[in-house]
């Protein structure tokens, strides 16, 4: 029998629970478990006036963001639209049916006003990765960085030459947010003072924002996110915004790791990175700290016309020279200076070179230095850091993680693999037993 026609009619009085309407598997039921924004209001008191009308609760837009960052959804305008409809979304963020959501442009007033002056994210970060290690998640043992381009929001039409691009012209007083924000970061590590290198071009709108052309295709505006992970169970102990350029990137990650050794005294044994990180410098700063570099080193002197390399010499640091493979030594310096400041610095890069007499009577000479009249070598400053970092690189080797005090084999690595959680073990990770070596280890076969 066909049933009456459906039409809805107003009630005067409804029984309705948005506790009843949200499942018990929902993924927001799952995070709400573990958010504690209790301290959020205290942490903001200073930053609001005692007068005035009142505020919108801050922990209402973080849990909005919490929503936005867990769910996908990037447009702030579209978030306030999706949690004003969705019943999971208001119960997520103790919302009634009654209440109003706040205005999509109270979320960019915060952010560039008391949320960034009070730096609210970051403790929130903070509070979260602390809540990780209380919970067991990070051994603090075994680290990996790596960045990841942000694209800006940029044009390449509303942008300047870098000839024609003059700082010191622009008036502060007239300029927008975001170029006063590149003014004040003109002397930051993390961006003006990374590199005396300047821009191809440098945007209108956002100047802080790097021309790049990294993803081998068309080159953009972008930023770099770098993170800082714990690989036991991929999480991330700290992040840093630069520019798009290699040096910053490399500083970043010092940053990190001494924030977070301050932050939470932790102190890797090891640290996986691609080859952007492998340079002399970067490699000496760790092995100072005692931290085994996982990194491949950046390394220019071999030589493809099939003569000898500097790996073909072999290092004596006791007498501070070089033994070719003929068994003749190549110094630095042939004679005692009396005034010691005309002898080695041990700073930059140190040249040794071998005796001409010598080399012009070697029967080698055509395997060392065909085209010279005697071999030279170059020794950087951090050559025993790079060292290290050569001598643990030994590809598709297993990779060992810590999980219940013991070590196990979780994954091969193989040289040409690059997915997943693999990405972060790069193929010149291998057994490491005990702590990090000061000395030199035997040289992989």
């Amino acid at each position: 029998m066909l049933g009456p026609k459906q039409e809805a009619q107003g009630a005067l009085f409804y029984e309705f629970s948005i506790e009843d309407h949200v499942p018990q598997d929902h993924l927001l039921r799952s995070i709400d478990r573990f958010v504690d924004l209790s301290d959020i209001r205290q942490h903001l008191a200073p930053f609001y006036s005692n007068t005035g009308r009142p505020s919108i609760d801050p922990e209402l837009l973080i849990r909005m963001l919490l929503v936005g960052y867990c769910l996908g959804i990037r447009s702030e305008r579209r978030l306030c639209e999706e949690v004003h409809l969705n019943l999971a979304y208001r119960w997520f963020c103790r919302l009634d049916l009654m209440d109003g959501v706040p205005d999509h442009s109270t979320f960019s007033k915060n952010r560039h006003g008391r949320f960034r002056d009070s730096g609210l994210l970051r403790q929130l970060f903070e509070t979260t990765v602390a809540r990780c290690i209380a919970e067991g998640l990070v051994s603090g043992q075994r680290f990996a960085a790596d960045a990841s381009l942000i694209e800006a929001d940029a044009n390449k039409q509303n942008s300047t030459a870098k000839e024609h691009w003059h700082p010191t012209a622009i008036n502060p007083e007239d300029a927008p947010r975001a170029v006063r924000e590149y003014l004040e970061v003109l002397d930051d590590a993390a961006f003006g003072a990374a590199s005396t290198v300047e821009p191809k071009f440098t945007s209108h709108s956002d100047p802080s924002s790097q021309w790049t052309a990294a993803r081998k295709g068309p080159a953009f505006f972008a930023y770099s996110t770098n993170y800082l992970i714990d690989t036991d169970h991929a999480v991330i102990l700290d992040v840093e915004a630069t520019r798009s350029i290699r040096q910053a990137e490399v500083g970043s990650v010092r940053t990190m790791l001494e924030r977070v050794k301050d932050q939470f005294d932790l102190n890797p044994e090891r640290i996986i990175a691609d080859t952007a990180y492998g340079s002399g410098p970067m490699l000496g700063w760790l092995v100072d700290r005692k931290i085994a570099p996982h990194i491949p080193v950046i390394d220019k002197a071999g030589r493809t016309d099939g003569t000898w390399s500097r790996a073909d010499l072999e290092w004596d640091a006791e007498n501070n020279q070089y033994i070719c493979p003929e068994g003749e030594p190549l110094k630095q310096f042939r004679r005692n200076y009396s005034d010691p400041n005309r002898g080695p610095t041990g700073k930059g890069v140190a040249k040794y070179q071998a005796l001409k007499s010598t080399c012009q009577a070697c029967r080698s000479k055509p395997k060392c230095c065909p085209n010279a009249d005697a071999r030279k070598i170059t020794r950087e400053e951090h050559e025993d850091a790079r060292q290290i970092a050569r001598d643990i690189h030994c590809p598709a080797v297993h990779v060992y993680m810590h999980e219940r005090g013991e070590d196990r084999p979780i994954c091969r690595v193989d040289a040409t693999t690059k997915k997943g959680r693999d990405a972060l073990c790069p193929p010149q990770a291998h057994t490491w037993t005990g702590k990090t070596p000061i000395t030199r280890p035997e040289r992989c076969e």
